[in-house]
């Protein structure tokens, strides 16, 4: 067996509304489909950068993440891009991990309409 290693997971979600209850349950639900599709624990998570779209300011992703007992892992926020034609009200995740998985079995999570952003790893 290979033994464990330090691999990145991207993911992202697509908010409906910039209400922070809705930023709290997608980005929950996000980070939660993650350590699943995974075989993830918390205790597996080395740190999470988020990102937000420009135009999502009701609360920081973060804070989703410590709502589901995320709480001695370090986490930090920041803005997306602001490009032209892109994805409104997207956050995106980039969890760095220690797993056994091969970087070829890690399950990139792309939930909903954010599946479109990356067409060539969502799951």
């Amino acid at each position: 067996m290979a033994g464990r290693a330090v691999r990145a997971v991207r993911g992202a979600v697509q908010l409906d509304r910039d209400e922070a209850e809705h930023m709290s349950e997608r980005v929950g639900e996000l980070l939660t489909t993650v350590l699943e599709r995974n075989a993830l624990s918390t205790e597996d998570l080395i740190s999470i950068w988020f990102t937000a779209t420009p135009d999502l300011h009701s609360d920081f992703p973060a804070a989703a993440a410590r709502k589901l007992g995320i709480v001695d892992v370090p986490l930090i926020c920041a803005q997306e891009l602001q490009i032209a034609g892109a994805m409104p009200r997207v956050v995106r995740i980039l969890a760095h991990t220690e797993t056994e998985l091969p970087r070829s079995a890690v399950n990139h999570v792309y939930l909903g309409a954010a599946a479109a952003l990356r067409k060539d790893i969502a799951q």
